[in-house]
């Protein structure tokens, strides 16, 4: 894995950045497990974390395209 950069190497974070990214990776754990330990099937749970990330990936997606559209027409 010597091809990986990491981001903390490149760009420093914030701490407040730092903190709510520990945060929500700690609640995404916990809810994993839980879900484990309530019998979901694990290719069900991967399936519901990927639309999840597919769902946010689109909203960003479309935000961009909104302000390059409104940049392009104020010119």
């Amino acid at each position: 894995m010597s091809s990986v950069t990491r981001l903390r190497h490149v760009l420093p974070l914030l701490a407040d950045v730092v903190a709510a990214t520990n945060a929500l990776d700690a609640k995404v754990i916990k809810a994993i497990d839980e879900a484990k330990s309530a019998g979901l099937p694990q290719g069900l749970l991967a399936a519901i974390l990927n639309a999840h990330a597919h769902a946010e990936t689109h909203v960003k997606v479309v935000e961009f395209q909104r302000e390059g559209a409104v940049a392009l027409r104020g010119r």
